[in-house]
């Protein structure tokens, strides 16, 4: 099953090389789908994860999104997605967050500011260059604090992509021809150790959404590991009950086999180092 990850930026005509690609090979294309889903899980309204995506909300509203609950659930329909197959995934960082699955391509369309601000204008059917300038430059400088922020990537690196297309040299026709052809290249069809890979991602993912989505366990900050089903968990959490409460909710995570509980707590080191003033 097909699976290309898409970067989207603004003005690039990237949007016609996604449907171009998702029409010729019989994908569907998601893009909005991801933060409506990400709204729905968060409580609040879809036009409000779109104004935070964009960089267009304000101090308030941002205080409203907590910016890791929004990075996980958004990873975690990425990747089920992904699991699903047959589709083109444009935005929402999904070239940083499947860039370990080596059978998904990883695709960015750009183009020089120039023509983005004429092809902007163009659509707005207005005649002013600063401001389609000025909206340009606020969408990418949101869309690359964000990807830094959630993933720890250069959204511009160029060694985080497997094809760059230039739709300010390259005809839109001749793009999809390249991303159609790169997602026929052998080394892109999915094997048995990529497919785990997905899995794995996956799991760990929804293990974490999961820990966010429970009151008890929101404020957790721990790492899971997934092999084919079984998750081991590492990092620091307050006190013994509370790691038993995350292992216990994580067994109940929908594909977890088995959890090696490797949690260290606060409470037992102070108990540990604490020694006698005489």
């Amino acid at each position: 099953m097909t699976v290309i990850a898409m970067t989207q930026e603004m003005a690039t005509l990237g949007t016609d090389v996604a449907q171009g690609v998702a029409q010729a090979l019989g994908l569907k294309v998601v893009q909005h789908e991801v933060g409506d889903t990400v709204a729905e899980r968060m409580h609040v309204k879809r036009s409000l994860i779109r104004r935070v995506r964009e960089g267009q909300a304000g101090w308030l509203e941002k205080r409203g999104v907590d910016a890791d609950v929004f990075a996980v659930y958004a990873a975690e329909e990425i990747l089920s997605l992904a699991q699903e197959g047959n589709v083109v995934i444009r935005g929402w960082g999904a070239t940083s967050i499947l860039k370990g699955v080596s059978h998904i391509p990883l695709v960015r369309v750009c183009a020089p500011l120039a023509n983005r601000v004429r092809w902007l204008m163009e659509r707005l059917d207005s005649d002013d260059a600063d401001l389609a300038r000025e909206e340009i430059e606020r969408s990418e400088a949101a869309h690359v604090a964000r990807t830094q922020q959630n993933f720890g990537v250069d959204l511009l690196d160029p060694l985080l992509y497997d094809l760059t297309l230039n739709t300010g040299r390259v005809a839109v026709e001749s793009c999809i021809e390249q991303v159609i052809a790169l997602s026929r290249r052998p080394e892109f069809q999915p094997t048995p150790a990529s497919a785990a890979k997905l899995c794995n991602l996956a799991l760990e993912t929804r293990v974490r959404a999961t820990l966010k989505a429970n009151e008890a366990t929101d404020e957790v900050n721990i790492t899971a590991e997934a092999d084919n089903g079984a998750v081991t968990l590492r990092g620091i959490v307050v006190n013994a009950a509370e790691s038993t409460r995350a292992a216990e909710i994580i067994a109940g995570v929908d594909g977890v086999k088995s959890v090696e509980n490797q949690l260290r707590s606060i409470e037992s080191g102070i108990r540990r180092f604490t020694v006698s003033k005489y």
